[in-house]
């Protein structure tokens, strides 16, 4: 665990939160649900292994660089892009591989249990917001499917709004919902470039990093890098006047 102090001069009243891999586990899920996929396109559609996956791999790889298309309902757009990497004699099972695609993510992606512990006793001291970059529709999805919001103060997509972490306005944003001040608010994400990068610009009380991969580095130092989510009240300031505050509570507006 890396890092010096929060702010000492403010109080930490509310806790920012990054979605993709540091909540849940977006990579390591799509991975493990694209692999069994891989067994079941083998040993029931009787696709042989090596193109079987190739096909996830090439679905995999698209879906990730587009997940999501406008065009196209939104539970349809993963079977189109399963349509075109399967082979050609088999691109007729494309809906029905999408839907057990979409089964397998959500039980991969699913809070566990320690971290719903988590939540759930943090909010009893803090105000809480998740902030998460994507598309309007994919990260909806991903909220209401995993029953997220309710965990939460306040919520904001990037796909909503006319910014995008790092821009800090998106920052600012999640503190005028919550009603506190920056210096009041700590950020927690994955991503250097963006959670940590903006939680800086906006002048945060403070950032905690949650690395990817362990030879990250950054000029754009945090406050403290942890290496799991749950490691996270080891890192918060533990004064009884850090409370949650009944004061910034009166006055959240939902969004």
């Amino acid at each position: 665990m890396a890092g010096e102090t929060y702010n000492e001069n403010s109080d930490v009243l509310a806790i920012l939160f990054d979605l993709d891999n540091t909540l849940i586990q977006t990579r390591n899920g799509d991975s493990r649900a694209c692999n069994k996929l891989v067994e079941i396109l083998d040993q029931q559609y009787g696709l042989p292994s090596e193109a079987a996956a190739e096909s996830a791999t090439n679905f995999l790889r698209a879906f990730r660089a587009r997940p999501d298309d406008d065009s196209f309902a939104i539970d349809e757009w993963p079977a189109h892009l399963w349509r075109n990497c399967l082979p050609k004699n088999y691109r007729h099972i494309a809906k029905s591989i999408s839907a057990e695609w979409l089964k397998l993510r959500f039980h991969y992606l699913s809070l566990t249990p320690d971290v719903i512990h988590l939540l759930e006793t943090l909010r009893e001291d803090y105000l809480l917001g998740l902030i998460t970059n994507g598309p309007s529709r994919a990260q909806w999805q991903k909220i209401q499917r995993l029953g997220l919001r309710k965990y939460f103060d306040c919520v904001l997509v990037s796909g909503d709004l006319p910014w995008e972490k790092p821009d800090q306005h998106i920052f600012l944003e999640a503190c005028k919902l919550l009603n506190v001040e920056p210096r009041n608010c700590i950020m927690v994400g994955d991503k250097l470039e963006t959670d940590i990068k903006g939680g800086i610009e906006a002048e945060l009380g403070g950032t905690v990093w949650i690395p990817l991969q362990k030879d990250e580095e950054s000029s754009d130092l945090p406050d403290f890098t942890i290496e799991k989510v749950t490691e996270l009240p080891e890192v918060l300031p533990n004064s009884p006047k850090l409370k949650r505050s009944a004061g910034a509570a009166d006055n959240i507006k939902t969004c």
